[in-house]
């Protein structure tokens, strides 16, 4: 005969508490948000704060090396500030230790995306059955492809499940 052992009924609150704290299964990936506050300051000034780790380290280095003219504005920092943000965005980028690889998926090594768009894991992802349109994203209020929070009320927090 088998023994069979059951959870005592006291043990039910605190189970059911960590049942509720663990985070549901994700459809989207989950990164760290960004936690530097200069970081934080300078880049969500003109735009949402994406997560380093939506890019490599050697993107965000093509992207803060060029900061004069970043994606058609003059975006530019004083040294000590563009040295501040690279290291962060480099130190927490995809391919960093810290990052979640996942999303360079399909990507060249030699490749050097600087808009998450052209990631094939942001193309699997939204342009599986005509998912993401023209028409979808102005229904949603984004104003251009990479507007995550259109679609994903967390995405400045690192979370990119399907709010849809």
């Amino acid at each position: 005969m088998t023994k069979t052992s059951f959870l005592p009924i006291a043990a039910a609150p605190a189970l059911a508490a960590v049942l509720l704290a663990a985070p549901l299964a994700a459809d989207g990936p989950r990164l760290s948000p960004i936690k530097d506050p200069v970081v934080a300051k300078e880049c969500s000034a003109c735009h949402m704060l994406y997560p380093a780790g939506l890019l490599p380290a050697r993107s965000w280095a093509a992207i803060t090396a060029n900061l004069t003219d970043h994606f058609g504005d003059n975006a530019e920092l004083d040294a000590a500030t563009t040295q501040r943000v690279a290291d962060y965005l480099a130190a927490n980028a995809a391919d960093s230790a810290k990052g979640s690889g996942k999303v360079l998926r399909g990507l060249g090594p030699a490749a050097v995306p600087t808009r998450i768009t052209e990631l094939p894991w942001w193309t699997r992802k939204h342009d599986k059955k005509d998912r993401i349109t023209l028409a979808t994203l102005a229904r949603k209020g984004a104003k251009f492809k990479g507007d995550c929070k259109a679609c994903h009320a967390d995405a400045e927090r690192g979370i990119f499940d399907d709010d849809e």
